[in-house]
């Protein structure tokens, strides 16, 4: 019963959400760690980055040609991201009973946060990110149109360094 784990297969969407998802994670902590510009660094702004990155990078995969191909890494992203959630609160403590109802909180302000992401692609070039920043109250400045600069120069960093890796 148990050999079925060992010859797993896993596919080629399988393969490159995962690596996406530990570069997102990575670079996610990096940003968080190097920038001093946040309220606060604890957890949720640890989640609203990586929120803030997984959509970018989802609205990213949806443009790319093999529309079908990048569909099934996005839905794989998403269930990794869950994944996430449950391991990372049972870290914090949070027990069996319970562990249902966080998840399913942060994966509705997942999707909620999806719903208020900016459709357009330069984000810092226009106020609809900008408004989105607001909206997380995760920084503590009022230079918000730099720190919309910071996330888009984050990503396109992040972006060339994904595409150098393939």
């Amino acid at each position: 019963m148990i050999l079925h784990y060992f010859k797993k297969k896993e596919n080629k969407e399988q393969i490159t959400a995962c690596n996406q998802y530990k570069k997102i994670l990575f670079e996610s902590k990096i940003f968080l760690r190097d920038n001093n510009f946040f309220n606060e660094k604890d957890y949720k702004t640890s989640f609203e980055i990586v929120s803030i990155f997984l959509i970018m990078f989802i609205r990213k995969n949806l443009l790319e040609n093999q529309r079908k191909f990048y569909l099934k890494v996005n839905d794989e992203l998403v269930s990794l991201f869950i994944s996430d959630l449950d391991e990372s609160l049972r870290e914090k403590g949070i027990g069996d009973m319970s562990i249902g109802k966080y998840v399913k909180s942060y994966v509705k302000k997942f999707y909620f946060r999806i719903s208020k992401f900016p459709v357009d692609n330069n984000l810092y070039k226009n106020n609809s990110f900008i408004e989105y920043l607001k909206f997380t109250d995760l920084i503590k400045t009022d230079d918000y149109e730099k720190v919309s600069r910071k996330f888009n120069e984050k990503f396109s960093n992040f972006l060339n360094k994904s595409n150098l890796d393939h």
